[in-house]
């Protein structure tokens, strides 16, 4: 019998959901289903996504899943199959209480793209509660003259059940006197009331228990009993009646415990105990909020009200004298929904990362609640105005948090986002809830140097491998775009190949990378060769700094080396030159005077600077006192005039010292022959050993850089051009003013005033010469290599000629050196 009639229930529930499911093909705004309750968990409800249209394969893609008021999770979806299924058993009672129909209203949420889909889950009732009384045993006072057909109202029951599982009948144990009638007064319960059926007699019985049954309307239908016990009281002829037979009132929910909500009144025409009343309620639920003063009949409120759990209650009130006969009436109290919920947030979505230079992003996706009703329940949604993000509503009370424009995070790394949800209540009530949205970092910034241009400086014959200095580059951005990598680049000024550098006619600068290197992490840059300031002054190049961004970005500085000048580089001499040859011999008259310009000592320096400033020093002389040398120029003069006594051959050893520190030197060896005049024969050559130091010097000068040609071509003319122009002044001297030689020497052996220190000459050039002189020229003929032999003054109408060859043989050059 119970199976065929669950059988029959679960029929009328599945045509009943196939009625749903055509009502919602009617309306596609809003989709309906409907179900049992009390139904195992993962129970099957719908097939979601074909009623949606919707692939099965896109639930899982798009993120879909099921959002419920609260966040409280009754269904859930398999993304596998589309099928809804219950998450867990669902009473209608506890979800709805009263209220029918019940309904759960749920939202179906695709988060890529956002998308929503209002649902209904319609829980139909089945009759699993019992009728309950909350009293075991009701006790009735009736008087033995009440006439037959008088009516007895009895407390009702209680069944958590709605419809026609609620219930629908009350019965009573049989007996002779009362049977039991069910009334309905409009709100939907049913009422039972005490039938007297013939006159009691309390001499014959005094005492009647009966019991009540009531009974719901299920299948199987429910029942639940109590004891009514009757005493037969003496006459009591009038019953209580109250002034109003329904009295209506309204509550606010927040109304003050023990406040009084309203005091009903009744009033009995017997006299004595049977007049004296005493006010009752019939409470359906022992959490009923009110009580009732006996006496006076003042309802008062003894437990808070909730508008959002109910909003109505039906109180039945009797009044009963002292000779036991009562009236009733009813009392309605509605209670008025006053803002005492403040809104609730539910985030949905939330992205805790936003990346930078994005377009409209979504952030969050949210819904907000409030169980208030009117405007205590309707809702707005705020953000700061100062921020770069929108509030866009989605359905009811749903809303996205997107952003307004591309976000900079350069600009700023992290975004707290108050949401301000606020009702329009009166007073408004608001609560907030915040967010915090990191703005995650984008390659846009390049790296910056700390200057565009550097100069670095070291000094030459510098160790490999020594640091130089370091360049620093700084990026905006973060992370892995925001780790350098320095490195050399190629400089677009330097060279490409060595005709480019032959067409310029300047040296080629060697490529950076084979002067110095630099370190990829910290950009340090070290030396990799020893630098020769001689060959290399200074050289410049390009230094990059690469992001590990992708795509990577990069940026460049330029960097100048000045290399400075050690003191590596002894005096060279030009003139005389130091070879292997002969020396060349200088031939002084016997007729010269004081301040005669006997030779000229032309020497360079390979450095710059102090370290090239050199000056002349008369090392060693055969006879002292005769010769003196000019510290700056370098010039050797007579320092006195020649006497028949001084010796035909004389031997000077110049030195030539830098102003570097430590000082380097070279010396030279001058040798001068006495001739009475030009046309003398000369002298024989000095002995071997004065060869032997000639040959030295000449090994050491063809150990010279090829330069130094370009320099002993210039020094020869500066020192012929000079020494021509001191020949002349000197012959037009001996012949106009003889008697003045000794003032002559003086004044030629005083040094001029100049801007370098007075012992000092600058020799960094190809020499330095302060007169013109002309001198001629002898080269060797036959020798094929065309060195020089010696330099000679010219004379006028004084014949030349090269000891040891015939004229015929020689070939004579005159040549005008003049070096300024």
């Amino acid at each position: 019998m119970e199976t065929a009639l669950a059988n029959m229930t679960w029929k009328r529930q599945v045509i009943f959901l196939a009625i749903l499911l055509l009502l919602w093909k009617a309306d596609s705004a809003t989709i309906r289903y409907s179900m049992p309750e009390e139904i195992e968990s993962g129970s099957f409800v719908a097939n979601l996504a074909k009623d949606l249209g919707l692939r099965v394969a896109e639930l899982a893609t798009r993120g879909a899943r099921i959002h419920y008021k609260g966040n409280r999770q009754l269904l859930q979806l398999d993304t596998k199959t589309g099928d809804l299924l219950l998450f867990e058993k669902l009473d209608r009672e506890i979800l709805c209480g009263p209220k029918d129909p019940c309904l759960l209203h749920f939202q179906l949420l695709l988060e890529n793209p956002v998308q929503f889909f209002q649902a209904d889950l319609q829980l139909t009732d089945i009759n699993d509660h019992s009728p309950e009384f909350l009293e075991r045993e009701m006790l009735l006072k009736i008087p033995e003259n009440v006439l037959p057909g008088s009516v007895f109202p009895l407390k009702i029951a209680k069944d958590f059940d709605i419809g026609s599982n609620t219930i629908q009948n009350y019965t009573i144990s049989p007996n002779t006197y009362f049977h039991v009638v069910t009334h309905n007064r409009g709100e939907g319960k049913k009422y039972p009331e005490l039938v007297l059926d013939r006159a009691l007699d309390r001499e014959e019985q005094s005492e009647l228990s009966l019991t009540l049954m009531a009974l719901d309307g299920g299948t199987p239908p429910r029942s639940g009993t109590t004891a009514v016990h009757i005493e037969v009281l003496d006459i009591n002829d009038n019953a209580p009646e109250f002034l109003q037979s329904l009295y209506e009132v309204k509550v606010a929910e927040d109304s003050p415990l023990n406040s009084l909500v309203l005091a009903v009144s009744a009033r009995d025409l017997d006299e004595g105990t049977n007049g004296n009343l005493a006010y009752t309620l019939f409470q359906g639920d022992k959490s009923q909020p009110f009580a009732i003063d006996e006496v006076t009949g003042e309802i008062r409120l003894k437990r808070a009200l909730d508008f959002e759990a109910i909003q109505y209650y039906s109180l039945e009130t009797a009044a009963t004298d002292g000779g036991g006969l009562s009236g009733k009436c009813t009392v309605a109290i509605e209670v008025l929904d006053v803002n005492d919920n403040a809104p609730e947030l539910t985030m949905s979505t939330l992205s805790n990362s936003t990346p930078e230079n994005s377009p409209e992003t979504v952030v969050a996706v949210f819904s907000v609640s409030d169980p208030d009703s009117g405007d205590n329940g309707r809702l707005t949604c705020s953000i700061p105005n100062d921020l770069p993000f929108l509030l866009k509503p989605k359905l009811e009370n749903f809303y996205m948090l997107v952003t307004e424009r591309p976000l900079d995070r350069e600009e700023r790394a992290e975004y707290t986002i108050v949401i301000t949800v606020s009702d329009l209540g009166s007073p408004r009530l608001q609560s907030q809830h915040q967010v915090t949205v990191r703005v995650s970092d984008v390659n846009d910034n390049a790296p910056a140097f700390s200057q565009r241009a550097y100069t670095l400086r070291v000094r030459e014959n510098n160790s490999p491998g020594l640091a130089l200095g370091s360049v620093r580059a700084w990026d905006a951005d973060e992370g892995a775009n925001a780790q350098l990598s320095y490195s050399l680049l190629p400089s677009p000024s330097a060279p490409a190949s060595p005709s480019a550098s032959a067409s310029t006619g300047r040296p080629q600068q060697p490529a950076p990378g084979a002067l110095v290197s630099i370190d990829a992490d910290s950009g340090q840059l070290f030396a990799l060769r020893a630098l020769d300031f001689e060959a290399l002054q200074a050289f410049e190049f390009l230094v990059g700094a690469t992001d590990r961004g992708s795509p990577a970005l990069s940026s460049q500085a330029r960097v100048r080396v000045l290399v400075l000048d050690a003191n590596d580089n002894a005096p060279f001499v030009l003139h005389p030159l130091q070879n292997g040859s002969a020396p060349c011999t200088e031939l002084l008259p016997r007729a010269a005077g004081a301040g005669y310009l006997v030779s000229k000592v032309v020497a360079v320096d390979g450095d710059a600077g102090q370290n090239a400033w050199l000056s002349f020093q008369l090392l060693k002389a055969t006879e002292p006192g005769l010769f003196g040398v000019w510290a700056h120029s370098g010039e050797v003069r007579t320092a006195r005039a020649l006497s028949e006594r001084d010796a035909p051959r004389h031997r000077l050893v110049v030195l030539v010292r830098d102003n570097g520190d430590p000082p380097l030197s070279a010396s030279v060896t001058l040798h001068v022959l006495l001739v009475d005049g030009f046309s003398q024969p000369y002298l024989p050559l000095p002995a071997a050993p004065d060869a032997a130091a000639a040959a030295a010097g000449a090994a050491a000068a063809g150990a010279r850089p090829e330069r130094l040609t370009v320099y002993l071509v210039v020094a020869l003319a500066a020192v012929s051009s000079l020494f021509l122009c001191s020949l002349l002044a000197f012959v037009a001297a001996c012949l106009c003013r003889r008697a003045g030689r000794a003032e002559a020497a003086a004044g030629a052996l005083a040094g001029p005033e100049g801007h370098f220190p007075g012992h000092l000459l600058d020799a960094g050039g190809a020499g330095t010469l302060s007169h013109s002189y002309q001198y001629e020229v002898c080269l060797a003929g036959g020798t094929g290599t065309n060195e020089f032999r010696f330099l000679k003054p010219i004379l006028p109408n004084l014949p030349s000629q090269c000891p040891g060859e015939e004229i015929e043989e020689n070939a004579v050059i005159p040549v005008n050196f003049g070096v300024n």
